[in-house]
């Protein structure tokens, strides 16, 4: 295996980290972080870290962070901590309690916006399918070349597959190398290769998988130590599988004739990368969810470039239109972004429900931008037209949760995973109405 520049990093980090943020969004260990004395404090510091870091409780140097947490309402600490109840959390009900008290009296913050609800011209139908085992947290979706759509079961170590004419699903279990694991292989995200195989993170067992769907099989490929767990995977237009490395702060390629694989570090420390595109040139685009920046890689020399996107901001999904323009959803500020990397200039657009929205899943379909807003109650599902400059949005019928990627078909339809209501979920555009 050939790798570039792999930092060495704790080797308790990866027992540690979990995809995506539920409770808190994990962070590399850094400085010891004191949480505030009080009842419950044990409980959080015995039960929350098997997968979360204690730096998002508190903050760097103990102040809070802003849009990503974790100040909640009480309200919000409580659905929080029924979700991660269902998930696995060891805590008693009577314990959950007492950690919910102490988290809304120590980070107390505001509800959850409402989504707003904006009227447009465009007709599109929303419809959701409910995934049969319950406590799933569907993460990313993909759409195969049959048709087949396909899920992350992030919470229960299996891959699962919707077959949207008939409504049925079917289950792959995942095993982990490591049976410590508390949630397994943890897979995060997934694509499939031109054949139909499923290629997907195993982010808590630190390797990238290849499903083969009629029989079930799974190929391995292992992260070398110090890396952490594979992120979010994409495909090239030559076929080789580019991914990024959240909590070890790189992008690794694999080209999947050979096994061979490659890592390059980010210039910015704990930048974080995070969602990642493919240009009409064959070059990967990628946010750095903690590094206020849009990062690439030439993937001839392998040499990375960051466009930083503004103090304070937090991209991390991304989508490309035809005319290579990066769009980005700023999950810290409440803005959806675009960034033109051929002269570097972003512009930005407050997004419909405010600055607490958290946009988060990012899809374009040709010119035209769909995006979700993650934290608004209900997530909406957001419509913009950069041309006219123009937003409309659609609420999710189950909530969403918090829907956290989103894929085009083919089809133009598209497909979305509601992670805390367990739902795959379809957008259909109905009517556009034409141009004069």
């Amino acid at each position: 295996m050939d790798r570039l520049e792999v930092p060495v990093t704790p080797l308790s980090l990866r027992a540690r980290i979990l995809c995506a943020t539920v409770l808190l969004s994990a962070l590399p260990a850094s400085a010891q972080v004191a949480l505030p004395e009080g009842p419950g404090k044990a409980l959080v510091e015995r039960a929350c870290v098997v997968c979360h870091t204690l730096e998002k409780l508190a903050g760097p140097d103990g102040g809070h962070w802003p849009a990503f947490g974790p100040g909640k309402s009480r309200d919000e600490w409580r659905r929080v901590m029924a979700f991660m109840l269902s998930y696995g959390t060891p805590l008693s009900k009577a314990d959950a309690a007492v950690v919910t008290d102490y988290l809304a009296t120590a980070f107390p913050g505001p509800p959850r916006p409402a989504g707003v609800r904006i009227a447009g011209p465009v007709d599109a139908s929303i419809r959701e399918w409910k995934i049969p085992t319950a406590g799933t947290r569907p993460h990313d979706p993909a759409v195969a070349p049959d048709g087949g759509v396909w899920y992350t079961s992030q919470a229960k170590s299996r891959l699962g597959r919707l077959d949207p004419a008939t409504g049925q699903f079917r289950e792959y279990p995942l095993k982990a190398d490591n049976p410590r694991l508390p949630y397994g292989v943890g897979p995060h995200g997934l694509t499939a290769d031109r054949d139909g195989a499923i290629w997907y993170t195993g982010q808590m067992d630190g390797h990238l998988g290849r499903l083969d769907p009629k029989t079930g099989a799974v190929t391995k490929y292992k992260m070398p130590e110090g890396a952490g767990g594979p992120h979010t995977p994409i495909f090239d237009r030559t076929g080789t599988l580019w991914f990024t490395l959240q909590q070890g702060n790189m992008v690794g390629r694999l080209v999947p004739a050979t096994g061979e694989m490659k890592f390059v570090t980010m210039p910015t420390a704990r930048s974080e990368p995070y969602g990642i595109v493919i240009n009409s040139k064959g070059v990967p685009f990628f946010t750095q969810l903690m590094g206020n920046r849009i990062g690439t890689i030439d993937p001839a020399t392998l040499q990375p470039r960051e466009f930083f996107v503004g103090s304070g901001s937090g991209p991390r999904r991304l989508a490309i239109t035809p005319d290579d323009l990066i769009y980005y959803t700023d999950y810290a500020r409440g803005i959806l972004g675009r960034l033109d990397p051929a002269t570097d200039r972003t512009k930005e657009w407050r997004s419909p429900s405010g600055p607490l929205s958290q946009p988060y899943a990012i899809a374009a379909v040709e010119n035209i931008i769909w995006y979700v807003e993650g934290n608004a109650m209900p997530n909406m599902v957001v419509r913009f037209d950069p041309a006219a400059e123009t937003f409309q949005t659609w609420p999710m019928p189950s909530g969403g949760g918090v829907v956290r990627h989103m894929v085009v078909a083919p089809d133009r339809r598209l497909w979305l995973a509601g992670s805390e209501v367990d739902v795959i979920a379809t957008v259909e555009v109905t009517r556009v109405p034409p141009v004069h």
